[in-house]
């Protein structure tokens, strides 16, 4: 029975992988069904009732022809999608300026892209290929190295506090750590930042405003909610400003709190099962190298008598002047 169900957790351990993946490969799909589900019948109704705007206009007006009708909206969208001003009263807002650029530069590097602001000339696009393929991993390793710095205040001095001085065990103290973290992460980085752009969007709801800070966190993008399409343009550049620099903190505090949770036991645990037997031999070869360099280490010092026997006389090392001090001993001088 103990051989049988041995057997059985190996054979789980080497088919959890296989397995995982099949179970992310799901979830993908069941994503898919579900975003198709619920936004088909939204799309078919915009559909609808654009349709019936264009009916009613050509009804309304019978000297436009529909075909230059659909080539002035086409050529409209192009533009707008080019980032380039149709209407009259946009004229003076989307300009590259260098806070408009700065953010460009700072959104790109950080994978999460923009919507409204696009190179269009050969040599911008030319420069932002050779200029992202050295700044996106610059700036990983860049805020990775944050993280790292954070991880000894926010993470490891907490648990330690917990198990030393509240007496909780390392496993406990370490997840209660994780788990108040992320309350605090939520809080300070979602749930106020959502309350702050609720009173600046007053047409906005909190569905929408905690959407668009899990967007901009997530680098997906802020899709069609930006933030501050009607404002000035100062107050549209300071708006810029403050959401590179929401970016840039809130990507720091993430990846130190997934560092954080990856210290916990039990996630280790789950990370060493879903992993498999390659995880473990990766850990014992670390712990190889380890006893290797123990090796190279300063060995034991070696006695001139066994342990096991049991004598009154001392120990003593193993040592050319020891050997020396023993001859004289043995051996004194009779002349």
């Amino acid at each position: 029975m103990a051989q049988l169900v041995s057997s059985l957790r190996l054979t789980c351990q080497v088919n959890v992988f296989p397995c995982l993946v099949l179970c992310y490969l799901l979830f993908i799909l069941v994503g898919g069904v579900v975003f198709t589900a619920v936004e088909r019948p939204v799309e078919k109704e915009l559909r609808a009732e654009v349709a019936e705007l264009w009916r009613s206009f050509l009804q309304e007006n019978p000297c436009v022809q529909e075909s230059r009708l659909s080539e002035l909206l086409g050529r409209a969208l192009s533009a707008h999608h080019s980032d380039v001003a149709v209407l009259k009263a946009d004229a003076e807002e989307k300009r590259y300026d260098f806070t408009s650029s700065l953010y460009f530069v700072i959104v790109t590097l950080t994978t999460m892209g923009s919507d409204t602001y696009t190179p269009k000339s050969d040599e911008t696009k030319l420069f932002c290929i050779f200029y992202c393929t050295l700044g996106i991993p610059l700036t990983l390793f860049f805020l990775t190295l944050l993280s790292n710095l954070l991880l000894p205040i926010v993470t490891y001095a907490p648990v330690q506090h917990l198990h030393s001085y509240w007496g909780l065990p390392y496993t406990q103290a370490a997840l209660t750590h994780a788990s108040l973290l992320f309350v605090i992460v939520f809080s300070l980085l979602f749930l106020l930042p959502a309350l702050l752009v609720c009173m600046l969007e007053p047409d906005w709801s909190f569905l929408e405003a905690l959407f668009f800070c899990f967007v901009i966190l997530s680098t997906v993008g802020q899709g069609g909610n930006s933030l501050g399409r009607n404002w000035s343009l100062s107050a549209r550049e300071t708006q810029e400003l403050f959401t590179t620099c929401y970016l840039l903190v809130g990507l720091i505090v993430i990846i130190t709190f997934r560092d954080t949770v990856l210290q916990v036991p039990q996630v280790r645990a789950v990370i060493r099962l879903l992993s498999g037997p390659q995880y473990t031999e990766l850990e014992s070869i670390h712990l190889n190298e380890l006893s290797l360099n123990e090796d190279h280490c300063e060995k034991e010092p070696q006695y001139s008598q066994s342990i096991c026997t049991i004598s009154s006389v001392p120990f003593e090392l193993m040592s050319p002047y020891s050997e020396l001090q023993r001859a004289t001993t043995c051996c004194p001088d009779t002349s």
